[in-house]
């Protein structure tokens, strides 16, 4: 299958590249991405060379770009992994966002309708729902649930979910949609949590925490998150939304703690600092769905993805010593 990656060289596109092209030799694989300061080269330096994979650097707002890409290489299939993600970011520069998050992906589903593509996925998030009470364990988010965005960036990407399937539904576009829990592993960018966790350890560093750090987040592992987004892709039913979570929910506090012991560390450098604007409480997805209908489930359990990821970071300083550094606190 000839398949169109948007925003391929971020974290989790660059992850998800590298799981296909290892999974399959036969598809080939063109990355676009416009290497802004979340997309980077060298998450693709293990596919570089391979036959089957295609760089080409652009927008997906650029409508021109996108349309020389559609003519010149002519995907079977397109998956959108590229957006503007951060929620601190949003809540600073929501014009950014909409723009990438909203107006790209149109450009993205306008071009799927000329050229005649036949399967669109987009890449979603499980803040679309919002959050749900501390209080209430029990209570998870399905793919019925209302989307209650909370943020400019769970706005935008609503927005983008909602156009996507108005697309399905009026230009009979083959879309399919994947709302996934938080990730973690691998390539991820320095502002989120755990890489940032990691980093600021290394380096000695306050480690900045939201709140008390009560905020839940449902964690999965980035390996297990790509091989949901495959499986959805090549057999998921058209017109359908599939929740990707690991039921696996954490306090963020509780997740710096697991880092700090695993690097051997105190809780000196802990530093708690005031909660920002409509920070969402819980996230917790139902992924029944993606399990009975695809047979899909996680491998990964958080304690061994963890140190796995904890090991990755340590052992490639070079690499987060090249990016960006922001020093922003996680958005969980």
């Amino acid at each position: 299958m000839r398949i169109l990656i948007t925003g391929g060289a971020g974290f989790i596109g660059s992850n998800y590249i590298n799981y296909i092209l290892h999974q399959d030799a036969d598809d080939q694989i063109v990355c676009m991405d416009a290497l802004t300061y979340a997309g980077n080269l060298d998450n693709l330096t293990r596919v570089r060379n391979h036959p089957g994979f295609t760089f080409i650097k652009g927008n997906i707002s650029d409508r021109e770009r996108v349309y020389t890409v559609f003519k010149e290489y002519c995907p079977e299939a397109v998956v959108n992994f590229a957006a503007e993600s951060h929620v601190d970011r949003s809540i600073e520069f929501p014009d950014v966002f909409l723009q990438t998050n909203v107006v790209g992906t149109g450009v993205l589903l306008d071009a799927s309708c000329q050229f005649g593509v036949k399967r669109f996925h987009q890449v979603s998030t499980d803040e679309v729902y919002g959050d749900l009470p501390l209080d209430c364990p029990d209570l998870w988010l399905t793919e019925k649930s209302p989307l209650n965005a909370s943020s400019p960036y769970s706005a935008s990407k609503a927005s983008a979910d909602l156009l996507v399937l108005s697309y399905y539904r009026t230009y009979r576009v083959n879309a399919t949609i994947s709302r996934c829990s938080n990730n973690y592993g691998p390539y991820q960018y320095p502002e989120k949590l755990i890489p940032l966790m990691v980093r600021n350890i290394l380096k000695g560093i306050e480690l900045p925490i939201y709140g008390k750090g009560d905020n839940i987040r449902d964690w999965l592992y980035v390996g297990d998150h790509c091989s949901a987004i495959d499986l959805i892709l090549r057999k998921g039913a058209a017109g359908e939304v599939y929740n990707v979570g690991g039921h696996n929910e954490k306090r963020n506090i509780d997740v710096v703690n697991m880092i700090i012991e695993q690097l051997g560390k105190g809780k000196s450098l802990l530093k708690f600092i005031p909660d920002r604007p409509g920070h969402d409480r819980r996230y917790a997805i139902d992924p029944t769905k993606i399990t009975e209908e695809l047979g899909w489930s996680p491998k990964t359990c958080f304690e061994h993805g963890l140190k796995q990821t904890i090991d990755w970071y340590v052992n490639n300083r070079d690499w987060w010593d090249t990016v960006n550094k922001t020093g922003r606190q996680s958005p969980q």
